[in-house]
């Protein structure tokens, strides 16, 4: 048996503190988060998963005067009431197209089970699609945003959905609309695939798509403040409302190949499919946010780079799973303004990178 002195065993304790110390040294996250609230909106909330724990949670709340008369005036747009509590864990937040990661997730357990094939045409499941020529897109080119379908300014197609009277409503929109290119071949950032895919969803199970994502994503998850809201016609690719400590759950089930809290979710060829980026080389870019910079694309989710991928809402929140460094964090926020998201988005993660490096 080897024997230590007392100091030798000091000096051990002394370097292991200091390693522990050093992984997660939050000083810099902390002054990055303090220093860019300003432009974020005036509130931020920063939560970090590792190592089976969540290693990092920091808020500021610092909205001045101007911030929160144009909150007050966007509640007033939409006939709600102002919302200016402080941020945290728990706060609920419409998240935009953080939720196509959470729908594209939805599909491929129906995917999983043999009852939907990426390969499947949409014109099987919804005909009105067919009668437009559309019917030949895949499930997988609703996933990537490579139906060719020329769908209209983002906005826009959000209330084109929310007038719909029901979901064949929306569909029988999307079948009206114009082609821009082959599917498959043609790269449009929009919410059209994923409302064809929430639809098929619909039809082929007979429950709506808020009762679908219920019993097989949030429930499991324990996302019990997530949700697709209660209109007529769920916006699988924006409609969702989360928080932070929710959709950190689906992000740590990412991180983990498919399974959370030892019970699998999704199979382990779901998650790689969903992180193969398919804007290859000769596919044509008809429309990208200016936001996503170089980003590659799968199902659901931008490829940031090769071991991170993310998908950011329009309201600025940003969730992303670093594979390599076996890390998820979600940065919640809530502004309209997209100059220099790209920037801060590759800045933040950068920092969190060197936090939790061993």
């Amino acid at each position: 048996m080897i024997k230590f002195s007392k100091l030798t065993i000091v000096i051990l304790l002394l370097l292991c503190c200091g390693k522990a110390g050093a992984q997660y040294n939050p000083a810099k996250t902390d002054a990055w988060l303090d220093d860019h609230a300003a432009e974020m909106g005036g509130r931020v909330i920063l939560m970090v998963w590792q190592n089976g724990q969540v290693v990092y949670s920091h808020a500021v709340n610092a909205m001045n005067n101007k911030q929160k008369m144009a909150r007050k005036f966007m509640a007033r747009r939409q006939g709600k009431t102002a919302d200016l509590d402080d941020f945290t864990p728990s706060t609920r937040q419409p998240i935009a197209s953080c939720s196509k990661w959470l729908s594209a997730a939805l599909v491929m357990t129906f995917v999983d089970e043999g009852k939907l094939q990426l390969t499947d045409t949409v014109g099987k499941y919804l005909p009105v699609l067919m009668q437009h020529g559309k019917g030949n897109i895949t499930i997988s080119e609703c996933l990537s945003h490579l139906t060719g379908i020329k769908a209209p300014e983002l906005r826009e197609s959000i209330e084109d959905v929310r007038d719909a009277a029901s979901m064949d409503e929306s569909i029988e929109k999307i079948a009206n609309m114009p082609m821009e290119g082959e599917p498959g071949k043609t790269f449009h950032y929009s919410n059209v695939g994923l409302q064809i895919a929430g639809a098929i969803l619909e039809k082929i199970t007979g429950k709506s798509f808020e009762t679908l994502f219920a019993e097989r994503i949030a429930g499991p998850l324990n996302m019990k403040n997530t949700d697709f809201g209660k209109g007529k016609v769920a916006l699988p690719a924006g409609g969702a409302i989360s928080t932070a400590e929710d959709y950190l759950n689906f992000l740590v089930m990412i991180l983990n190949k498919g399974v959370y809290n030892n019970k699998r979710i999704l199979s382990e060829n779901s998650i790689a499919q969903m992180q193969v980026n398919r804007c290859t080389p000769d596919v044509k870019i008809a429309y990208k946010p200016e936001e996503a910079g170089d980003f590659g694309y799968g199902y659901g989710e931008w490829i940031m780079d090769g071991p991170v991928v993310t998908s950011p809402g329009l309201f600025g929140s940003f969730p992303w799973v670093n594979n390599d460094k076996k890390y998820a964090a979600f940065m919640m926020t809530y502004y309209i303004k997209s100059a220099g998201r790209h920037e801060r988005y590759v800045e933040l993660k950068g920092l969190v990178d060197d936090m939790v490096t061993r």
